[in-house]
């Protein structure tokens, strides 16, 4: 049986579960290295790289050093292929995601297929208006035996066969859901050699039911406005700048941030390695250390967050850590984007 004292610790974690939940209120699900899930940023991000298909994996664990940690993965996938005789592309993909959260095992699972049309915009450089559209299906369930309320302790004493005092209907909940985003993204300087993009993206469209209480409470709407620049520094070295704001019913979240990569090898145009480490900052809620090395067409980046928000206490500085890898290659087809002279790319 649970005594007084677990009693009293069940209630410090609620409380402080009950504090994370307000500092997220309505806020979706997200990553530190956002810009390696470009499609929960924006569908029409999809197909922004060089090359024609990009396989992409991120796994975070975050809040383990306070309570039942946040595990959270995402896998998106795309292929670009070219339109008629032009410069125009579209892009199809599908981004998934599995999110487990808390002492109740708050599950979520996505599966939303994508669609990106690329318009060029000159026949002389890179140039590109993208449209995207990004719909399917989203999962939600609860588990009910891990849930623990203050109606079932008794004189301090924990007495399982106690109702909670809950009532849900339904412990699973099911809806779809639709996103759509526009882009722009082009290159300049000398020898076009610098790149970059922004674009906006409007999530949450059809306002789904979001509720395990089968209740009118909607999904807010989320904005993001997004934007990139890719600039080189000299031969073996360029300067990678990211930044996101998005916007969800009353909450609001920034994160920017940079990456200095440096090839590695004696031939600059073919490198054997790109190092890249930087570092990011979440507006009033983690500075994100990241290294990334680039050993073509793999790449894997590590980050961690440091926790700088009214939480650094408690959690002692630390808070979630991200693991991600990313393949770009080429197919060996007639019509492959490597023998196109213009293409989206990032």
């Amino acid at each position: 049986m649970k005594t007084l004292n677990q009693y009293k610790k069940n209630i410090i974690v609620y409380v402080l579960m009950i504090f994370l939940a307000q500092q997220a209120v309505s806020q979706d699900i997200h990553f530190s290295q956002f810009f390696e899930a470009p499609l929960l940023r924006n569908p029409s991000l999809a197909g922004i790289f060089v090359g024609d298909y990009r396989v992409q994996g991120v796994y975070r664990d975050q809040w383990n050093s306070i309570t039942n940690g946040y595990r959270t993965g995402s896998f998106n996938a795309e292929l670009k292929s070219p339109v008629g005789r032009g410069n125009d592309f579209i892009t199809t993909g599908l981004q998934c995601l599995f999110d487990r959260a808390g002492t109740a095992g708050l599950t979520t699972t996505q599966i939303l297929p994508a669609l990106n049309y690329h318009k060029s915009l000159s026949d002389q450089k890179t140039m590109y208006l993208s449209l995207g559209f990004m719909g399917g299906y989203v999962s939600k369930m609860i588990d009910r035996s891990k849930i623990t309320t203050s109606n079932q302790y008794n004189g301090g004493v924990f007495n399982p066969s106690i109702p909670d005092g809950e009532t849900f209907p339904n412990a699973n909940i099911h809806y779809w859901d639709a996103s759509v985003g526009m882009s722009f993204n082009t290159t300049f300087g000398e020898n076009q050699e610098n790149s970059l993009f922004f674009g906006a993206a409007f999530h949450h469209l059809n306002r789904p039911r979001n509720s395990f209480y089968q209740s009118d409470i909607e999904l807010d709407p989320k904005y993001v406005f997004s934007a990139g620049l890719k600039v080189n520094m000299d031969d073996y070295s360029y300067m990678t700048l990211q930044a996101d704001y998005s916007t969800q019913g009353p909450s609001q979240e920034t994160i920017a941030g940079a990456l200095y990569s440096y090839k590695l090898g004696y031939d600059a145009e073919n490198p054997q390695y790109i190092l890249g480490v930087g570092a990011f900052l979440r507006w009033k809620d983690a500075l994100v250390p990241v290294i990334k090395l680039d050993m073509l067409p793999l790449s894997v980046a590590l980050s961690y967050d440091v926790n700088i928000s009214q939480l650094k206490t408690v959690s002692q500085g630390r808070g979630g850590i991200e693991l991600s890898v990313s393949y770009i290659g080429f197919l060996n087809r007639d019509n492959s984007s490597k023998f196109k002279m213009l293409c989206p790319h990032f």
